[in-house]
């Protein structure tokens, strides 16, 4: 699957991700890949996807014609995937079908973290959305992430690992335990906004 983290720290904002791709039992090595990149620029933010490789290009292509799209804070994120979700299942064909008997909404299909300026957060398939105050991670390779950048915290309150390191640390941790998540680590930093 992958390895995807964010983080927040003082020195600013941060998202990275792995390089491989998987399909099944099968690996595309980053080398192999030519358009590999989990990570995509929407204005000043970064969108990082997880999950099937079509979501990639789709969330790409429909938050990049979605002029009104908003990753700034918790409420526009998830107005701007409430308004996608049609668009999403008219024009790129999703199937929204629940996951689970029960489930109380569409499926978006899509779950992905985004590093703006104004903050970091997480959208999962319900069109849940969260804000983080420190960091997180997505994808198969999250659990070995997480513990690495908790575990590592305190170096950050001393100064001596910025947003853009503890990111990295998050996901070679994914790529040393995960059999979906591999090298090399890419990293994007974000400057937070002022206030």
């Amino acid at each position: 699957m992958s390895t995807l983290t964010v983080t927040r720290t003082p020195s600013g904002i941060a998202i990275a991700s792995d390089a491989l791709t998987t399909f099944n039992d099968l690996r595309l090595p980053p080398d192999l890949d030519a358009a590999g990149e989990k990570v995509i620029a929407v204005g000043d933010a970064f969108v990082g996807v997880v999950g099937y490789t079509a979501h990639h290009l789709v969330i790409q292509d429909a938050l990049e014609r979605f002029e009104e799209a908003d990753l700034s804070s918790r409420r526009g994120i998830f107005e701007t995937f409430r308004a996608l979700h049609p668009v999403l299942k008219e024009e790129y064909y999703l199937n929204p079908d629940t996951e689970q008997e029960g489930d109380p909404y569409e499926s978006t299909q899509v779950s992905l973290l985004i590093a703006a300026p104004t903050g970091i957060f997480g959208v999962y398939d319900m069109r849940e959305v969260h804000e983080f105050s420190r960091f997180w991670a997505m994808g198969s390779g999250a659990p070995f992430a997480l513990g690495a950048m908790h575990a590592r915290w305190a170096e950050v309150d001393g100064g001596d690992l910025d947003a853009g390191a503890l990111a990295a640390v998050g996901v070679e941790a994914g790529c040393r335990f995960d059999p979906a998540s591999g090298g090399p680590v890419t990293v994007y930093e974000v400057a937070a906004a002022a206030g």
